[in-house]
C-alpha cells in the first residue's frame, strides 16, 4: 500500500482560522491590544513550515525554525518517519517585567513535526545542518528497513 509523502492533517487549517478569527475579533472589537492575554500563543505546540523534495535516491527536507538556536534542535530517524522538535522562549530582562506588551505577533514555544515517507530511509547515512532559521535535511533511502532510531548532529552551513 502506497501511502502519502505528507500526511494530511486537517487541524492545521482548523488553527489558522481560528487564528484569523481571533485576531479579526480583538482588532475590530479592541481598539487597543494592552492586555492581551499572550499566554494563548505561548502555550501552543507549533508547526514549523516544511518542504519535502523527493530525489532518486534520497530525501530533502527543508524546516523554517526561526528564532531557533541550532542546540534547541532535536530530530529523530526511524524506519520511515522523521520527528523534529524544537523550542523557542521569550527572553524576559530584568527592566521589562513591569511592562506590557502593545504588540506581539512573535511566536514562542514547541515547534513540532512528524513526517513520513513512502520508502524506508537509511538513517546511518543522514546529515542535517542549519543555516539562516532554516534547517535542511539530507536522507538517502534505502531498500531494507533500519530497526534502530537515531538522532542527527546538527552542523553550521558554510
Amino acid at each position: 500500500m502506497k501511502k502519502d509523502l505528507i500526511v494530511r492533517e486537517p487541524e492545521l487549517y482548523f488553527d489558522s482560522i481560528h487564528q484569523e478569527l481571533d485576531n479579526f475579533l480583538r482588532d475590530t472589537f479592541f481598539t487597543h491590544s494592552f492586555g492581551h492575554p499572550l499566554n494563548v500563543i505561548k502555550n501552543t505546540i507549533l508547526r514549523p513550515a516544511i518542504e519535502v523534495i523527493q530525489c532518486n535516491d534520497n530525501y530533502k527536507v527543508k524546516v523554517q525554525l526561526p528564532g531557533v538556536k541550532k542546540d534547541e534542535i532535536d530530530v529523530e530517524l526511524d524506519n520511515d518517519f522523521m520527528t523534529i522538535t524544537a523550542e523557542t522562549r521569550e527572553e524576559k530582562k530584568e527592566e521589562e517585567k513591569n511592562r506590557r506588551y502593545h504588540t506581539s505577533e512573535f511566536r514562542y514555544g514547541k515547534y513540532q513535526r512528524t513526517i513520513s515517507f513512502d520508502q524506508p530511509i537509511k538513517t546511518e547515512d543522514a546529515t542535517a545542518k542549519y543555516k539562516d532559521g532554516v534547517l535542511t535535511i539530507i536522507i538517502p533511502k534505502q531498500t531494507t528497513e533500519t530497526k534502530e532510531p537515531k538522532r542527527l548532529q546538527i552542523t553550521e552551513s558554510e
